[in-house]
């Protein structure tokens, strides 16, 4: 075992539950947070090695604090911190509702906020660390159906920055990952085959992200490899954010030569 610890939000299944596994395959120890305990304790007994189970809601400070103090109480340090736990509210800008913009940025924006405000001290007291928040392709290109979450997304990308900058004084580096689309549970359930259709049409690599993928990345940024990096947002999407228009029709002009 390296000794070093990751705490790691929204973990009871998806990517979350993916970077924690690559985090113990890697020889860490893990943290695991979630706010539905059966999703948790489901998550939990998928992977090869114990974890420590905290159940949270991250918009929640006493929780959060109650959280932070359990999992420094267990391991006595903290290394890595992925605030990955997210909501998402599909709605037309005119039919989300204050409770809907406000449930959503609670979760997203501020129950980043509270946990890297809880972790820093943590993590400074064992020498630094590093924290990754998860964004979204849709903080960086607007789409239907995603005001609340896709603005929350975008602050998150500022928020960052702003961690990244503060914290440096204490060894702790703060990036993001802003996946695309990913082969997640909830892609597979509301993605249609018509929503498919059009992001493998708009994305270089014509194909969704595997949840292993967004791993590695996540485990790059908390790594020592990336010990010169910090405020930065790396998008993990096949090469959609870059692209423009006519990919479709670029594809049919090669297949025609």
């Amino acid at each position: 075992m390296s000794g070093r610890v990751a705490l790691v939000t929204g973990g009871g299944r998806g990517i979350g539950l993916a970077t924690a596994r690559r985090f113990l395959e890697e020889g860490w120890q893990v943290a695991l947070l979630d706010v539905d305990p059966e999703v948790l304790a489901s998550g939990v007994a998928s992977l090869p090695s114990p974890v420590l189970e905290l159940v949270c809601d991250v918009s929640d400070p006493a929780a959060v604090a109650e959280a932070i103090r359990r999992t420094s109480e267990h391991f006595s340090r903290l290394d890595a911190l992925v605030n990955n736990a997210g909501i998402a509210v599909f709605k037309p800008l005119l039919e989300t509702t204050v409770e809907d913009w406000n449930r959503v940025l609670a979760v997203n924006l501020t129950g980043p906020f509270l946990m890297t405000q809880a972790a820093a001290p943590v993590m400074a007291e064992g020498g630094g660390g590093a924290i990754v928040n998860i964004a979204s392709i849709s903080g960086l290109r607007a789409s239907t159906l995603r005001v609340a979450y896709g603005t929350s997304k975008a602050a998150l990308m500022h928020l960052t920055k702003q961690q990244a900058v503060e914290l440096a004084s204490l060894g702790i580096r703060v990036n993001a990952v802003a996946p695309g689309p990913v082969e997640t549970a909830m892609a597979k359930a509301v993605h249609t085959p018509e929503i498919r259709a059009d992001y493998h049409a708009a994305m270089p690599l014509n194909r969704y992200g595997l949840e292993s993928e967004l791993a590695d990345a996540i485990y790059y940024l908390c790594s020592e490899r990336s010990s010169y990096i910090t405020g930065q947002v790396l998008a993990v999407d096949g090469g959609f954010e870059s692209a423009g228009i006519g990919l479709t029709t670029l594809r049919a002009e090669r297949r025609n030569l």
